[in-house]
């Protein structure tokens, strides 16, 4: 330091600070600074107390200033569901907070206060953003091209009515389609649109799968879609694996309660691919390779067999490892081969077990003893001690047969995976990956967090049943802190019923897997490999999996023609889209998208309708990871001409309803449904309360909220006198009172959910076929495929081409799918732009530096983007964290356009074949997955203008420079 004090020039530090302070301001007014430096400027002695100017400080000020307070959230698929105040100056919504008001329901867990992330807390910018939608728009140009004029709402809707009104007279009320993604967020505006569609006769599109967030190993096992412990039941677990769930990132809000239990003593393991945001807190870190999780998880299950760690008691009663397989087929042996349980209703569907002594028993609670898929007055208790480990000969009706137990055949399938093999294939120690197990089958209460790492893999269903199988074996079920409890978005609603009947009126759905009919209208059957495509068909024409239009008397079947989105972005979240873009999207006379803001699926519509912002509307929001509901309301009037969902869509009925008597249009027989669709009075049948009768009950948001909460077992429950209202619900949030047939426990007073309960504690059967957990699945295409059980696989060879990286989408921590990628707060605390993360030695072996530009290429197609050097990712492996928008990359291109469709042959599947009680296609239940891992590509630097490679560094304002 000089004898100055740090002067230069005769200027000291806090001179030259305050100098460029105001040197800002003269530059913001166009004004400069003299030459010469900072003379003119004014030296101030005390800032604290004398300061020049103090304006500035108003701004914070009137942050804490405001007129009124609202409860709102957001509705995004995140599985958070927070509550938040909104606070508003004149007229304004000024900024949020969260709300911190949770009731308690258990003093021994953490405070389920406060809920929230940085996303939701700038969800303001939102209201009054740039690419706010807040009039109807017309496209003009091409799809795609950003080019629209503004029209009225007359005129939007008059034109969307009479082509309804056309499709509906013509008998295509099959291809009109209608995509809105996970109802918990927003079930009232899920039910808007799906009530009209519903009505028309139209088609219901699944999203969970489409997601590739469904695990399909669920159903397979458990006969039972996603239902976990809410999330503070993770503090009562002992020991917690989060595999390929990147909790810190994805489940901000409930991170707490995994970080809190290893303050009580919880050991917590992490086991992921790259050194994520969550294994660097955890107490030790597994990183497989790339779609080896089955490997991994069935080595682990062999060293818990092997060690003689399984729980036999659990195994004999709830699962179907005592039931007999035929050696010759391959089939479950059935009791009417061997004369027992004649007086079931059907003992073709009754399986066998060898007792102590070795007599053949009946399996109890076998499906063909039950009245359907579901029934609790059935029992899986033994009154006898069943063999595991069974390998004999039966006398069969057709001659001697010999028999094996499922126990038998795993512990043939686990005698694979040596340890060399495993450490061979995955990558992880021998000694390791033992070890884990061995603690993990120790544990008093183990639980595995299981995320979308896993399901975006091929293979993901024999993924999931692997990672199943390590709670089963060792008894970890039923129990509070056990479990794998899967949140991939707010899959599962607690007010299933008063939504159910809200959002399908007439109790006749025409649902379709949202992967088979893109894979469909989009010609790829026609590019896949001969056996995929041979099962596809055969799916389609045994019915097992629907596609619409449906096929007419003739053999001919129509395109899809119309196409509603809201509360969702189709397109950009399409795989394989560059085939949705080039075949699907053209056959669509009419894509409409109702919105507040222009996103990619906007973008590529006919007609955008302007919709409510999250702050300017009534609904609930709901999810499994808390037994909470809390409201949406109106902090503001709708911006603009916007208006919520609920009223587009009821304003759209009333005006299909007045064009149709104008027009004197007849109603039509529904193909399918004992039913006529009458387009004449489509609007009084949207307004009236089905379910009493009540002509002109719902016409506002605020009522078909308190619908569903009237017509739901877990807020209106039929053995109590208690009832939540909507009106509690902004008091506070409440915690439910029950819950319904959908869900596999009770909510219990001063307790986290757990599920399960219902199978062992009270034995009611599972509902699969076998009763049991059912890690065997007997179905023909399971057994020609060799998957009857879980086994580690190869993932298809060159998907997207001979290619030397792993390309890898995960979901990201600064936004929710696509919200918030646009959003400039979330913008400034990454890169501003779409990112590429390389793993070092990867960058160096092709000259790529950190903020170059690059283009991530294979056969599909090309993306620009920026690149980072990402030393906690695994050699070989290209990561970009989607969902950036189409409209962000400079080719119009996005991260999904790299991905093929491609669907798994087991996932088209109905199970039995006959019936399908145990897989049927349901939406979101059971249904082929859009995967977005195996898929190769290479990444190269984009040269400049002298072949350099060209380096992009992008400013804090979001532009760049070269």
């Amino acid at each position: 330091m000089s004898e100055n004090n740090g002067r230069t020039d005769g200027i000291g530090r806090r001179d030259f600070v305050k100098g460029l302070g105001v040197a800002s301001l003269l530059g913001a007014t166009g004004l400069s600074v003299a030459d010469d430096g900072m003379t003119g400027l004014q030296t101030v002695d005390d800032p604290i107390g004398d300061y020049p100017y103090r304006e500035w400080e108003d701004l914070y000020r009137e942050e804490w200033d405001w007129d009124s307070v609202a409860r709102s959230t957001h509705s995004v698929n995140c599985t958070g569901s927070c509550s938040w105040n909104v606070f508003v100056k004149n007229g304004q919504v000024w900024r949020e907070e969260q709300a911190g008001d949770y009731p308690t329901f258990d003093d021994s867990l953490p405070d389920p206060n406060p809920r929230g992330c940085q996303k939701g807390a700038c969800y303001t910018d939102y209201v009054n953003a740039d690419q706010r939608v807040l009039h109807p728009l017309r496209r003009t140009g091409e799809r795609g091209s950003g080019q629209w004029e503004r029209i009225s709402w007359d005129e939007a809707l008059t034109e969307i009515a009479d082509h309804i009104i056309d499709e509906v007279q013509a008998g295509r009320y099959d291809a009109i389609s209608g995509f809105t993604p996970i109802p918990a967020m927003s079930p009232v505006s899920f039910a808007s649109g799906s009530r009209l569609v519903n009505l028309l006769g139209g088609v219901s599109h699944s999203f969970y799968d489409w997601y590739s967030d469904l695990p399909p190993g669920q159903p397979i096992t458990w006969g039972t879609q996603t239902d976990n412990a809410e999330s503070a039941d993770w503090h009562n677990s002992d020991y917690l694996i989060a595999w390929g769930s990147n909790i810190n990132v994805t489940r901000i809000p409930d991170a707490k309660y995994f970080l809190d239990a290893g303050y009580e003593g919880a050991k917590r393991v992490g086991i992921f691919t790259d050194y994520s945001q969550t294994a660097i807190h955890t107490d030790e870190w597994l990183a497989p390779n790339g779609g080896t999780d089955t490997a991994l998880a069935l080595g682990m299950a062999r060293t818990i067999v092997d060690e003689d760690l399984h729980d036999a008691a659990h195994l004999k009663e709830q699962t179907d490892m005592p039931l007999l397989v035929r050696e010759d087929t391959g089939k479950f042996l059935r009791a009417s081969e061997v004369g027992l349980a004649t007086d079931a209703d059907d003992p073709e569907k009754v399986f066998v077990m060898v007792d102590a002594d070795g007599g053949l028993r009946p399996a109890p609670g076998s499906l063909g003893e039950r009245d359907g898929q579901h029934d609790p007055s059935a029992s899986i208790r033994l009154d006898f001690d069943p063999q595991l480990a069974v390998e004999r000969s039966v006398d069969a009706a057709d001659g001697p047969v010999e028999v094996r137990s499922v126990w038998a055949n795993l512990q043939d399938e686990l005698s694979q995976y040596t340890p060399e093999f495993v450490h061979e294939e995955t990558g992880v120690g021998e000694a390791t990956y033992q070890r884990i197990a061995r603690e993990f089958a120790e544990a008093d209460a183990a639980k595995i967090i299981h995320g979308k790492g896993v399901n975006d893999w091929y293979h993901n269903d024999l993924g999931n049943r692997a990672i199943q199988l390590l709670v089963t074996l060792t008894g970890n079920l039923g129990e509070p802190g056990t479990g794998v409890d899967h949140y991939v978005g707010q899959e599962k609603i607690w007010t299933f019923h008063g939504w159910q009947v809200l959002s399908f009126p007439t109790g006749n759905v025409r649902g379709v897997p949202t992967t088979l009919w893109t894979y469909f209208h989009a010609g790829i059957l026609n590019n896949t490999d001969p056996d995929t495509a041979a099962k596809i068909r055969e799916s389609i024409d045994k019915g097992w999996m629907p596609v619409y239009p449906s096929e007419r008397e003739d053999g001919f079947r129509p395109d899809p023609s119309t196409m509603f989105v809201w509360r969702g972005n189709y397109f950009n979240q399409a795989k394989g889209n560059v085939a949705v873009e080039e075949q699907l999207w053209p056959k669509l006379d009419l894509v409409v998208d109702i919105n507040f803001r222009m996103d990619s699926t906007a973008l590529y519509s006919d007609i955008v309708l302007p919709a409510a912002s999250h702050y300017e509307k009534y609904d609930l929001s709901e999810t499994d990871m808390h037994t909470y509901v809390h409201p949406f309301t109106p902090a503001v009037e709708p911006l603009g001409e916007a208006k919520t969902d609920w009223a587009i869509f009821r304003d759209l009925a009333e005006k299909i309803q007045e064009r149709a008597r104008e027009r004197g249009v007849d109603p039509v027989e529904d193909r399918k449904f004992d039913r006529t669709i009458d387009l004449t009075t489509v609007y009084d049948d949207f307004v009236r309360d089905w379910e009493t009768d009540e002509e002109g009950a719902l016409v506002e948001d605020r009522a078909a909220a308190e619908f569903i909460l009237d017509h739901s077992e877990e807020s209106n429950p039929s053995d109590s006198d208690e009832r939540i209202t909507f009106e509690d619900t902004v008091d506070q949030p409440q915690r439910l009172l029950e819950a319904g047939d959908h869900w596999t426990s009770d909510i219990e007073e001063g307790e986290a959910y757990v599920p399960w309960q219902n199978y062992v504690h009270d034995k009611e059967p599972w509902p699969t076929f076998t009763g049991r957990q059912q890690y065997y699945i007997d179905h023909d295409w399971f057994l020609e495929l060799g998957e009857e059980l879980p086994t580690h696989k190869e993932g298809p060879a060159s998907t997207g081409g001979e290619y030397p990286l792993s390309y890898n989408t995960p979901h990201g921590r600064w936004s929710i799918h696509s919200t918030w990628r646009d959003d400039p707060k979330m913008l400034r605390l990454q890169r501003g732009e779409p990112v590429v993360y390389l793993n070092p030695a990867d960058a160096e072996e092709r000259g790529i530096e950190d903020g170059d530009t690059v283009e991530v290429y294979n056969d599909l197609a090309s993306v620009e983007v920026q690149a980072k050097i990402y030393p906690s990712g695994e050699p070989g492996t290209l990561r970009q964290f989607f969902a950036w928008e189409k409209f962000q990359y400079p080719d119009r291109g996005n991260f999904n356009s790299l991905v093929p469709m491609y669907m798994k042959p087991t996932q088209l599947v109905q199970y039995p074949a006959d019936t399908g009680e145990h897989l049927h296609f349901f939406p979101n239940y059971w249904g082929p997955t859009g995967v977005n891992s195996d898929v190769n590509v290479d990444v190269r630097p984009v040269g400049g203008a002298d072949g350099e490679s060209a380096t992009r560094r992008v400013q804090p304002d979001g532009g760049d420079t070269e």
